[in-house]
C-alpha cells in the first residue's frame, strides 16, 4: 500500500478536508478516515463493513468482477490443479513458493504435530453424544491453551510459529474426533506414513475391526477441497479472527472465535444448506416449481450454492470443483443417486435461466464441495468442519500478518446511535 499524490474532498457542515488515498497493488483505491473524526468530528456509516478496508494485506487478493482468487499472487486453479495443500499452507504461511528442502521440512513438522494430548479426549467425553460437531470443535479448540502453554506468547515470533503449525496439523484429528464422538466410534489416531488429506479421511472412516485403505481420488479431492477452502480475504470469519486477536487474546481462542463466526449457514454452513436444499426439491421433475420460487422476491426461498457476495463473476473455485464431484462420483458409481441428479438437473436448468444468467447467479464452490462430501460419505453436520479445518491455515496466515503488523491497534468499530438521549431516572412507584 502506497500514498498517491491523489486526495478526496469531503465536505461536512460547510467545511472541506482533504483525505489521503491510498493505492494497493491491486484493487480499488482507498480513501483513509483514520483522522476524518478528530478533523471533522464525523464517523463513516458501512453496515457489515462491504466497503470499509480494515486492514492492508499481502495474503490473498479476489477480484469479484473478474472471477479471480490470487493467494500471495498465484491464481487459485493453478494451485488446485498444481500444487497439494500443505504447500499451499507454506504459500500463505511464508509469502513464497517452497524448495523442495523447506517443504519436506514443513511437511515434517506438520506430520509430527498431528497427535492430540490424550487428557483432550476427556473434553470430547463432556459433551452429549447429539451434539453438532461444530460445537465440539469450538470447545476444543479453544481448550488447547491449556495444553500448549509454550506457544501462547503472541510476542514471542518463534511461539507463534509453532502455534501456527500446531493449529494446522491438529485441526484434522480434532475434527475427525468430533466426527467419530458425533456417531459413537472409538476414536483413530493419526499416522505419520499418510499425506494430510488421507490421514484425515482415515481418522474419519476407519475401524478397529479393519484395515482402511484411502482411495487416492477421493484423497486428491479431499486435498482440493481443503486448498480451495484454505483463504479467502476479509470474509466474516476471517475478520473475527482479527477482531479477537486485536486485542492480544490467546491464539487458540482467537481461531475457536473463527470457527464459531464460521458455523453460520450464511458463511460456512452454505454447503450443508445447499444440499438441505436438493433434498427439499427431492425430484427432477419439481426443479421449475422452485426456480420460479428463487425468482419471486415474496417467496423467502433462495437458491443455495448459487451466487456470490464477493463473485460477481463465476466462482473461480467452483470450476476446479466441479471437476473433483464429476472424478468423484464416476469413481463410487454413484450417478444415478437421486439428490445428485437433482443436483446436475438444477444446475443445467438456472445456467440456461436468462433471469440467473443477467443477476451472474452461477453455481458457486459451496454446490460442489457439498456433493463430493456427502459422495465420501460425510453426514451433511461435517461439511463445515471440514470447512473449519481447510480454512485454519488462513486464519492463522492472517493472525500472523496482523500481530506483526506495527499499524495493529484493538478493533473498536463506531455506532450510528438512534437510542434515547438522556433522561432522569423515574422512582418505581412514580411511573
Amino acid at each position: 500500500m502506497t500514498e498517491s499524490n491523489k486526495t478526496a474532498t469531503l465536505t461536512v457542515h460547510g467545511e472541506t478536508y482533504e483525505l489521503p488515498v491510498l493505492s494497493p497493488t491491486a484493487g480499488p483505491d482507498v480513501i483513509d478516515i483514520r483522522k476524518l473524526y478528530g478533523q471533522a468530528g464525523v464517523f463513516t456509516y458501512d453496515p457489515g463493513f462491504t466497503s470499509t478496508a480494515s486492514c492492508d494485506s499481502t495474503i490473498t487478493y479476489i477480484d469479484g468482477e473478474k472471477g479471480e482468487l490470487l493467494h500471495r499472487g498465484y491464481p487459485i486453479d493453478q494451485l488446485a490443479e498444481k500444487s497439494h495443500f500443505l504447500e499451499v499452507c507454506f504459500l500463505l504461511l511464508y509469502g513464497y513458493l517452497p524448495k523442495a528442502d523447506e517443504l519436506e521440512q514443513f511437511e515434517s513438522t506438520i506430520t509430527h504435530h498431528t497427535m492430540l494430548h490424550e487428557q483432550m479426549q476427556y473434553f470430547y467425553r463432556g459433551f452429549r453424544r447429539d451434539a453438532h460437531p461444530m460445537a465440539i470443535m469450538v470447545g476444543v479448540v479453544g481448550a488447547m491453551s491449556a495444553f500448549y502453554h509454550d506457544s501462547t506468547d503472541i510476542s514471542d515470533p518463534r511461539q507463534r510459529e509453532i502455534a501456527s503449525h500446531r493449529l494446522i496439523a491438529k485441526m484434522p484429528t480434532i475434527a475427525a474426533w468430533a466426527y467419530k464422538y458425533h456417531i459413537g466410534q472409538p476414536f483413530v489416531y493419526p499416522r505419520n506414513d499418510l499425506d494430510y488429506a488421507s490421514n484425515f479421511l482415515r481418522m474419519c472412516f476407519a475401524v478397529p475391526a479393519e484395515d482402511y485403505e484411502v482411495n487416492p481420488i477421493l484423497s486428491r479431492a479431499m486435498d482440493r477441497i481443503f486448498t480451495l477452502h484454505a483463504d479467502h480475504e476479509q470474509n466474516a470469519s476471517t475478520s473475527t479472527v482479527r477482531l479477537a486477536s486485536s486485542s492480544g487474546a490467546n491464539p487458540f481462542a482467537c481461531i475457536a472465535a473463527g470457527i464459531a463466526c464460521l458455523w453460520g449457514p450464511a458463511h460456512g454452513g452454505a454447503n450443508q444448506a445447499c444440499l438441505e436444499m436438493l433434498e427439499e426439491i427431492g425430484s427432477v421433475d419439481r426443479i421449475p416449481e422452485y426456480i420460479a420460487r428463487a425468482k419471486d422476491k415474496n417467496d423467502p426461498f433462495r437458491l443455495m450454492g448459487f451466487g456470490h457476495r464477493v463473485y460477481k463473476n463465476f466462482d473461480p473455485r467452483a470450476k476446479v470443483m466441479k471437476q473433483s464431484a464429476d472424478e468423484v462420483l464416476d469413481l463410487l458409481g454413484i450417478e444415478n443417486n437421486p439428490k445428485l441428479q437433482v443436483a446436475k438437473a438444477l444446475e443445467k436448468q438456472a445456467l440456461e435461466d436468462p433471469y440467473f444468467a443477467e443477476k451472474k447467479l452461477f453455481p458457486n464452490v459451496d454446490f460442489y464441495s457439498g456433493i463430493i462430501l456427502e459422495a465420501m460419505g460425510f453426514p451433511t453436520s461435517m461439511f463445515t468442519p471440514i470447512f473449519a479445518l481447510s480454512r485454519t491455515v488462513g486464519w492463522v496466515s492472517q493472525w500472523k500478518e496482523m500481530i506483526a503488523d506495527p499499524q495493529n491497534k484493538i478493533g473498536r468499530p463506531r455506532q450510528l446511535y438512534l437510542g434515547e438521549t438522556r433522561r432522569d431516572y423515574v422512582d418505581i412507584e412514580n411511573r
